[in-house]
C-alpha cells in the first residue's frame, strides 16, 4: 500500500532526504597567534544557528576540558563559548578567530555532570527535570506542581548540597507528562482504548524499507499503527526506547512501496522541506507542528536534559529519560512524536514531554533527531509524492496561513476551521508586512506564538 491512501489532512509531518548533521561549510579557520605571542581578538561572526551549531561541536573537539557548554545568542547572532576561567591559550585565540565569542565561566562540564549524577542519585523523584544551562553556567532543576512536602524538601536539599554556584531550582505550575493521550495523526488500538500520537519524521530504516520515526512512549504502547481511529494498520513499530537514555521508536510502514514526502505539512496546505539532521543549540529558534496543537515556536533552553515522568503504569514509579532537548515551546496531549525544526529546513527533534499547555505555556522536552538515527541506524528519507504532499487546507484547522504576511496573521480566524484550535501566528512573516491583526481566534487565543515581529522566518511552499 502507497501513502496515496492516507488522507491527506493525516499527513501531518514528513522528512528531509540528507542525512547529514548540517550543510554548512567548514568555518573554522587554521589560526595561530603570532610568533611573539601576541594575538588581535577577532569580533565575533554573525551567524546562523545552524552555523552556530557546527562551530561550537568543532570548538568543544579543539578546547578539550577547557570547553564549557556554548549557546546562541539570537539577539546577536553570535555563538557565546564557554571556557574554564584562567583558560586563555592558543586554543581559545583559535575560537575568537573562528568567529566565537568566548566567556569565561566558574564550572566545567565535568563538574556540571558530576552534579547531574548527585541529582539522579538523590533526587529522581516524579515531576522533576534537569538540565546544563550554558547561559547561567549552572544545572536548571526543575520541578512540577506535584512536587509537594518531603519530596519537595529532598530536591532543595539536594540542590543545595551542589552549592549556589551549581545549580538554581524553580517551581513549574503544570505537570511533567508525556504528551500520548489526544489528537488525530497517528491512532493504535491499545489495552486502555485508543492512543494518538503524531507522526515524526519519515526515515528509511537500515535495510531500506520506508519508516518513520516518533516518541518511544508511543512505540511502547501500541505495536501498530494506523492514518485514522477506525483505520486498518498501516505500519509496525520495528524498535522502541522509552524510558531510558530516549524516547524514539523507529515504525516501518507495512507497505514496502510507500514514499515518504521531504516535508513538513505546516497547515493549510503548505509545507517547509527539511533537507537535513542537526544537533540542537541552546538559544536558537524552533518550530515544533503536532496534530493536536500545530505550529508552536520557541527557543531551546537546555540540552542533556534528564525528565523524571510519573509512570503511566505504575503509580508509584517513575519512568527517568535521559538524553533530552529543553525548551520554552507549549505542546499538549497528542502533540508527541511531533517533529521539531529549524527555519532552514533541519530536524531537529521529536517531542516527548512536559508541563503546561499552549494557553498557559511550560516546559517541553524533545528527543534529538540525531541521536534517534544514530541508534536506529536509519536517515532521513529520500522525499517523492506521498504523506506530505499537498495537504488540505481545512485539516490543520486554526492554524495560519504559513506564507502569508504578518498583516494577514488573524490566527486561527483566517484559517479554515479556525474556531477549533488557537490561532498559531505566521512563523514565514517578515517585517516588511507589518505587524498586522495576530489576535487568534480560535480557542485559548494562543496568538503570538509564532514570528509575529518577523524576526523568525519559515519560508513555506504549496
Amino acid at each position: 500500500m502507497s501513502h496515496k491512501r492516507i488522507p491527506k489532512r493525516k499527513a501531518a509531518i514528513a522528512a528531509g532526504s540528507v542525512a547529514a548533521l548540517g550543510a554548512a561549510a567548514i568555518l573554522l579557520p587554521n589560526a595561530n597567534a603570532s610568533q611573539d605571542g601576541s594575538s588581535t581578538t577577532a569580533a565575533p561572526k554573525t551567524l546562523k544557528a545552524t552555523d552556530a551549531s557546527n562551530l561550537a561541536s568543532q570548538l568543544q573537539n579543539l578546547l578539550g576540558d577547557a570547553f564549557a557548554g556554548s549557546y546562541y545568542d539570537s539577539g546577536t547572532q553570535q555563538l557565546v563559548v564557554n571556557v574554564i576561567s584562567g583558560e586563555k591559550n592558543n586554543v581559545v585565540v583559535q575560537a575568537e578567530k573562528a568567529g566565537a565569542k568566548v566567556r569565561e565561566v566558574k564550572n566545567s562540564l565535568a563538574a556540571l555532570k558530576a552534579g547531574a549524577q548527585t541529582l539522579k542519585a538523590d533526587a529522581t523523584i516524579p515531576g522533576t527535570a534537569w538540565a546544563i544551562d550554558p547561559k547561567t553556567n549552572k544545572l536548571a532543576v526543575t520541578a512540577d506542581s506535584t512536587v509537594t512536602g518531603a519530596k519537595w524538601d529532598r530536591l532543595t536539599s539536594t540542590v543545595k548540597s551542589l552549592g549556589a554556584d551549581m545549580a538554581t531550582v524553580k517551581k513549574s505550575s503544570g505537570t511533567f507528562k508525556t504528551k500520548v493521550s489526544g489528537g488525530d495523526a497517528i491512532f493504535a488500538q491499545a489495552q486502555g482504548g485508543t492512543v494518538r500520537c503524531s507522526l515524526g519524521f519519515n526515515v528509511k530504516a537500515s535495510d531500506g524499507s520506508p519508516a518513520f520515526l516518533t516518541a518511544g512512549h508511543c512505540g511502547v504502547a501500541a505495536k501498530q499503527w494506523s492514518d485514522s481511529e477506525t483505520g486498518q494498520p498501516i505500519a509496525t513499530v520495528d524498535q522502541a526506547t522509552f524510558p531510558g537514555n530516549g524516547d524514539f521508536s523507529l515504525v516501518k510502514y507495512d507497505d514496502p512501496n510507500t514514499q515518504a514526502a521531504s516535508e513538513v505539512n505546516t497547515g493549510d496546505g503548505k509545507t517547509v522541506q527539511i533537507t537535513q539532521a542537526a544537533d540542537a543549540t541552546v538559544g536558537e529558534t524552533v518550530f515544533r507542528m503536532g496534530s493536536t496543537t500545530g505550529l508552536h515556536d520557541g527557543q531551546v533552553t537546555g540540552l542533556d536534559a534528564t525528565v523524571n515522568f510519573q509512570s503511566e503504569t505504575d503509580p508509584g514509579g517513575v519512568d527517568t529519560v535521559t538524553g533530552l532537548i529543553q525548551t520554552n515551546v507549549c505542546a499538549e496531549a497528542g502533540d508527541s512524536g511531533g517533529s521539531l525544526f529549524t527555519q532552514d529546513g533541519s530536524a531537529v527533534g521529536m517531542t516527548s514531554g512536559g508541563s503546561g499547555d499552549c494557553t498557559a505555556g511550560g516546559e517541553t522536552f524533545f528527543q534529538p533527531v540525531t541521536a534517534a538515527l544514530q541508534a536506529t541506524g536509519a536517515t532521513l528519507g529520500d522525499g517523492g509524492a506521498g504523506v506530505g504532499a499537498g495537504a488540505g487546507a481545512g485539516d490543520q484547522a486554526g492554524t495560519a496561513d504559513p506564507s502569508a504576511s504578518a498583516g494577514d496573521q488573524a490566527g486561527g480566524g483566517d484559517a479554515v476551521g479556525g474556531g477549533d484550535q488557537a490561532g498559531t501566528a505566521d512563523p514565514s512573516a517578515t517585517a516588511s508586512d507589518g505587524a498586522g491583526d495576530q489576535s487568534g481566534a480560535g480557542v485559548g487565543d494562543q496568538s503570538g506564538t509564532g514570528a509575529g515581529d518577523g524576526s523568525s522566518s519559515l519560508t513555506g511552499s504549496q
